[in-house]
This record gives structure tokens, sequence and C-alpha cells, in this order.
């Protein structure tokens, strides 16, 4: 009785993996696509904060798959210098203006002479 059992289910164990691995009527398991991230950040405008907000990864085998979190740290990185730039001249600008006004209110006119 022992010797069936394990005949019965070597048979049992056999037929399963042939199924899986490519017998049967439609052919092998077709191969899974890596589930990826459907980028959520918009290519039409800015970032907003909300939109860091609400990016989710998905999950792989160990944790989160490293090339989507890369991506999207990579566009976040390049939207805050170009930000870090944008602040940059706008400063200087302002500081030019300032120091413009300064400089008109320190020089006595040719009306200021009479």
């Amino acid at each position: 009785m022992f010797l069936f059992l394990v005949v019965a289910l070597a048979v049992v164990v056999a037929a399963v993996t042939l199924a899986v691995v490519g017998g049967g009527d439609h052919g092998p398991l077709p191969e899974a696509a890596p589930e990826r991230l459907h980028d959520p950040l918009p290519e039409d405008r800015p970032l907003h904060p909300e939109d860091i907000d609400d990016l989710r990864f998905p999950l792989a085998a160990r944790g989160y798959r490293m090339a989507d979190v890369d991506d999207a740290l990579n566009r976040v990185a390049a939207e805050l210098a170009e930000r870090d730039a944008r602040i940059a001249d706008l400063e200087s600008a302002l500081a030019g203006a300032r120091s413009a006004g300064r400089t008109s209110l320190e020089k006595p006119g040719p009306e200021d002479d009479r």
C-alpha cells in the first residue's frame, strides 16, 4: 500500500509539473510582465507637493523596483534644480533692482543743484 501511494504521488507531481511547464492544451504559461510604475508624475506641468504625496511604488520581490524609484527621484531632483536656478536668478535680479534704486536716491539729479 505504501509503495502504491508513493507511485501515485510521483504521477500526480509529474502531471502537475508537465501542465505548468509546457504540457496541456494551451502551451506553456506566458511570461509575466514585471509590474512597472505607471508614472503618475505629470509631464505637462511642474510637480506639486500633492504629486509627491500621491506617488506610490509597486512592490517587487525585495521591496521596491529600483528603476522606478530612481526615475521618480531623478525627475524630482531635476525639477528642484530648475527651481533653485530660477530662484537664484530672481534673487539676483531683485538685488540689482534694489541697488539701482538706492543709487538713484543717493545721486543728486540736475534738478537738485539749483
